[in-house]
């Protein structure tokens, strides 16, 4: 009996796993066949359901997405007659008939399939935040606290979001098929906006073990090379890309052996990945070449980025370039990580009571804020102030390692008080 549970767990352990790997690409195949979105979740769900039941008893098989998305596509065949019958309306034969292919299609047009329709979701019926919301739930699989965090908004309003876009979705009948290419331009930035939010999930988990999902940092960027494959001559893919190059090239460096993190004045430059660095800045002027120096949020992003990439040594970093940088990007595209930034680029360039002061004329007083103010206070030798900040700053739901990280500051400075 034991035997059989442990075997039961592994099977339901690896099909989480593909779930969680591959379900985003699943869905946007069947997406692509039926045309309907809530159809193909419900098809998705119950061959899901259908593998817990049969793999503990037949074993996994070869290749458990082709399994999963053949059942699924068997799923909805059966979801349309059950509501062809309850509808009384005559079955179309050739809608069931392409479902029937036999065969998923292959690695490549799954790729396609998947940046294709986050492309659709990306309707311009739907309001900017909706697209990215619906993108990132339907076809990239966050939860729905994770695309709050993305957001900056609540679970809950996050949550009603989704619900009313579906409403508007169903209601204007905005049809699930893949754009014409003359469509795309018009919907890029939106897709840009999905695929950096999916990254920026990726990069700093909201919650868990991990301080980074990995697996969904190169998603992002596998769905960032296919966007600029697609639009070769379009800047701002170009420049979404090398900023999550950027990022990437860092990712090693951004913890200790033993899962610290490591702050990045800290890091060894010595770990970072030169060669995506190197992409990454000829991505950047490239870009920069197309628009005539003209930036854009990504651009300006990617800009800053690359002065940290240039820079032999955290004391060689140009931080007056990237108070620049920051003051451009702030009126370009005035959100709160960009003031954040902004402070903590014045603190290095002008000094912490300087940064503070940046701080304190911020509104959004979220976790990062506080965590931010209590190293500063912290450089200010205000060791007592700066405890209460960070304390302040754990309220937050965090990864593991970045509380480990604002606890272990705590303790140092009580030492130094």
């Amino acid at each position: 009996m034991t035997r059989v549970n442990d075997g039961a767990r592994e099977t339901g352990t690896l099909l989480a796993e593909t779930v969680r790997l591959e379900g985003a690409r699943i869905l946007a195949t069947l997406v692509r066949t039926v045309g309907d979105l809530r159809l193909a979740e419900d098809a998705v769900q119950e061959a899901t359901i259908s593998a817990l039941r049969d793999w503990p008893v037949h074993g996994v098989p070869d290749s458990p997405r082709a399994w999963i998305t053949t059942t699924a596509r068997h799923k909805a065949i059966d979801l349309l007659r059950r509501e062809r019958l309850r509808t009384g309306k005559e079955r179309e034969g050739v809608e069931l008939m392409e479902l029937r292919a036999p065969d998923p299609p292959p690695e490549s047009r799954v790729r396609d399939d998947q940046l294709r329709l986050i492309f659709t979701c990306c309707h311009p019926a739907l309001e900017p935040v909706s697209r990215i919301a619906l993108a990132l739930r339907t076809l990239c699989g966050l939860s729905t606290a994770q695309i709050a965090a993305v957001l900056l908004t609540t679970e809950a309003a996050t949550a009603k979001r989704l619900t009313r876009v579906r409403q508007k979705i169903a209601r204007a009948k905005i049809p699930y098929r893949t754009p014409d290419e003359a469509e795309l331009p018009v919907r890029l930035t939106a897709v840009c906006g999905v695929v950096h939010a999916l990254y920026t999930t990726g990069h700093t988990a909201i919650a868990g073990r991990d301080l980074v999902d990995v697996d969904m940092c190169l998603e992002a960027v596998r769905l960032a090379r296919l966007l600029t494959a697609l639009l070769p001559d379009e800047p701002q893919p170009q420049a979404l890309l090398a900023l999550l190059l950027f990022s990437e090239a860092r990712r090693a460096a951004r913890l200790t052996a033993d899962g610290r993190v490591v702050l990045l004045a800290d890091q060894d430059r010595g770990r970072w990945d030169r060669q995506a660095e190197a992409e990454a800045l000829a991505l950047l002027n490239r870009s920069l070449h197309r628009t005539e120096a003209i930036a854009d949020p990504y651009q300006l992003q990617a800009a800053i980025a690359a002065q940290h990439a240039i820079a032999p040594t955290a004391a060689d970093t140009d931080w007056r370039e990237i108070v620049r940088l920051y003051g451009l990007l702030l009126q370009v595209q005035p959100t709160p990580a960009a003031a954040l930034g902004h402070a903590v680029a014045v603190a290095e360039d002008r000094g912490p009571e300087a940064g503070l002061a940046e701080l304190d004329a911020i509104a959004e007083q979220d976790h990062r804020w506080w965590a931010i103010r209590a190293e500063l206070l912290a450089r200010t030798g205000r060791f007592e102030a700066a405890t209460a900040a960070m304390r302040r700053s754990l309220d937050a739901t965090l990864p593991e390692p970045e509380r480990v990280h604002r606890i272990s500051r705590i303790t140092r400075w009580a030492d130094m008080d």
